[in-house]
């Protein structure tokens, strides 16, 4: 020592001691790590904000597309409802129609009498002619037109046809029509108009009324097959001078004579006569017997003429 303080030998100065290599190897990983850290550029990709245009735009779209939804929706429950309307309908109209009756049980006995006069009511018609209900409506089995040669005029029926066919019952349903008066049925026939003879159908021996006021004109035998039948009787019609109305199928009243005149549904001209044995009647698809009737037809003045 010297002066009293303690000396160092200078080659005894601290000296720092080498790392080991595992240290090395660590702080050199390290610092690898952190210069590649250090060059690497990063960066973050951010979405791009919408612009208030294509905000716009999607909720546009959106109500679109809603308001799409909401017509078809519509849409669907109209086709629903008009399917739901047609079938109703098509079920009306094939409940309303009434199918051909057969023979099933005896004509009632009050069916077997004369009867007295029909209540006035028209049951076809020709321009401003009236033909009236030429047999008392307790009697009536059917009524029925069809077609007829030899001039005969076509008829316009009042009431409702009750065989008409499927689309004539829906437009009658759709668009409303006649439903009113009497029942009739469509029955055919290959010449003239399919209007043109009117059979009021009731049991043989029921008495016949003019059908219109008028004239008798004609009191002639009808003939089948070169055979009498009753007879034709021509009633010139007060109203119609122009026209004749024919009816057959009757035996004429005794008291009628040719020039008598005749009131609609009051005066009495015949009785029906019993045709089931002479030719299949056509009514009877919609009778309960045989169809015996009284055919009336409309045909010109001019032309009238003796068979």
């Amino acid at each position: 020592m010297e002066d009293g303080a303690l000396a160092l030998d200078r080659h005894g100065l601290w000296e720092e001691t080498p790392p080991s290599p595992r240290l090395a190897l660590l702080q050199s990983r390290a610092s690898a790590a952190a210069s590649e850290l250090h060059d690497r550029e990063t960066s973050v990709t951010v979405p791009r904000m919408p612009s208030p245009r294509a905000q716009g735009q999607a909720r546009r779209t959106s109500k679109a597309r809603a308001a799409a939804r909401r017509r078809a929706r519509r849409i669907a429950g109209l086709i629903a409802v008009s399917i739901a309307l047609v079938v109703t309908f098509l079920l009306s109209a094939f409940g309303s129609g009434s199918s051909a009756q057969t023979q099933t049980r005896p004509v009632p006995a009050n069916r077997l009498v004369p009867a007295g006069q029909p209540r006035p009511q028209v049951v076809a018609l020709r321009g401003s002619l009236r033909l009236q209900l030429p047999i008392d409506q307790s009697r009536v089995t059917a009524i029925g037109y069809h077609a007829a040669g030899g001039g005969a005029l076509a008829l316009e029926p009042v009431g409702r046809q009750a065989n008409e066919g499927i689309f004539a019952r829906l437009a009658r349903k759709l668009f409303g029509g006649v439903n009113h008066g009497l029942t009739y049925y469509q029955l055919g026939g290959a010449e003239g108009p399919s209007t043109a003879a009117l059979d009021v159908g009731a049991p043989p021996g029921t008495d016949v009324y003019s059908p219109v006021d008028g004239t008798i004109v004609g009191i002639t035998p009808y003939m089948l097959r070169g055979k009498e039948y009753g007879a034709r009787i021509d009633v010139q019609p007060t109203t119609a001078p122009g026209l004749v109305v024919r009816l057959t199928h009757l035996r004429p009243d005794p008291a009628l004579t040719v020039g008598s005149s005749v009131a609609a549904a009051i005066s009495k001209i015949g009785t029906i006569i019993d045709f089931s044995q002479v030719e299949k009647q056509a009514l009877a698809r919609y009778t309960q017997d045989s169809g015996n009737h009284v055919s009336a037809e409309l045909h010109p003045a001019a032309s009238l003429a003796i068979p």
